[in-house]
């Protein structure tokens, strides 16, 4: 199976209870009959939601074909030896019409422990934000179990976490075990573990459609939740432009955001991984081998390892994250 050529897919579109409309309106992403879209699924190798291509020779075929054929070239030869059955990294925009429940996701050892799969370690990069829209990320002081379950108890927990006011441009980090929820008015990009697995905590006594109330895992989450105050909770990052920024370095992925007014050539030989690249504004294409795709802001690409060099073509403005898995994962 030849993937010399970078991949596009067919997104995979998630009604849901806080979704709204700002993927169709902002991100021009058309979503079809859905009353609302939450999320916007880009790139996913969750069982039941497997991306499929939608571009060039390969268009149909879906990302387990390609990983069980193509393998190394399509992963690279480290990564496919670390994850030869299930590509590690899943992409999505999201937009939060309401504020999310309030939870967390266990780490690897929890996850694979309690559902045989792996943890969810991700990060958050704002697209857009209404004034005065905020977010969650972990705890605005050291806490015991003991005070968030009394706090939890009594519909206080919010008092003792910390929450952020957001803007375009904002970066978070949020480690497995980190409480957090988004709020309502952000629409953004997120590199994630391949996982599915969340546990609300609480849920601002929602009911559905249906009047009953969403599920929660008060018990599942008591078990992993990371109770210290962190220092800081948005990452800091050089934003220059024709350069390449690093936002986040760790063992799951590794981004950088690049806003492009002239052409860069990206030498992507050492990496021995697959790079994504989620383009976070305007107009511009990826070259490789001969080919030409085109990116504009709310798409999504995919570069196979197996393509040693790349160029990134801006038209007039150009802004990307790139995303792979670094060096450093066993």
């Amino acid at each position: 199976m030849n993937t010399n050529y970078p991949l596009k897919f067919q997104p995979i579109y998630k009604e849901k209870l806080w979704g709204g409309q700002k993927i169709k309106s902002m991100l021009g992403k058309d979503f079809g009959k859905l009353p609302n879209c939450g999320e916007s699924w880009e790139l996913s190798g969750v069982a039941g939601d497997v991306s499929v291509v939608a571009n060039g020779p390969l268009a149909g075929t879906d990302l387990n074909q390609l990983l069980a054929h193509a393998g190394a070239d399509l992963m690279g030869q480290r990564v496919y030896e670390a994850s030869p059955t299930e590509f590690p990294l899943l992409i999505k925009f999201l937009d939060a019409n309401e504020d999310l429940s309030i939870q967390v996701h266990p780490n690897d050892e929890q996850a694979k422990a309690m559902h045989g799969c792996l943890g969810k370690t991700e990060m958050w990069y704002i697209l857009q934000a209404d004034a005065d829209a905020k977010l969650i990320a972990g705890f605005n002081k050291n806490t015991s179990r003991e005070e968030y379950q009394e706090r939890l108890a009594n519909k206080r927990l919010k008092e003792i976490l910390n929450e952020e006011q957001v803007a375009s441009g904002d970066v978070f980090f949020i480690p497995a075990g980190r409480v957090h929820t988004i709020g309502k008015g952000i629409l953004l990009a997120e590199i994630q573990q391949t996982s599915d697995v969340t546990y609300r905590i609480y849920d601002f006594d929602r009911i559905d459609a249906n009047g009953q109330k969403r599920a929660l895992h008060t018990a599942q989450a008591l078990e992993v939740i990371d109770f210290k105050k962190h220092e800081h909770y948005k990452s800091t990052y050089d934003d220059q432009v024709d350069r390449v920024n690093q936002l986040v370095s760790d063992a799951y992925f590794e981004t950088n955001k690049i806003t492009l007014k002239k052409p860069m050539r990206r030498d992507l030989r050492q990496l021995d991984s697959f790079v994504i690249y989620i383009c976070i504004e305007g107009f511009g294409s990826i070259n490789a081998g001969g080919t030409s795709v085109p990116l504009q802001q709310g798409e999504t690409v995919l570069v196979p390892a197996c393509i040693a060099d790349i160029q990134l073509q801006p038209d007039a403005h150009f802004g990307v994250l790139e995303t792979y898995v670094p060096l450093t994962h066993e």
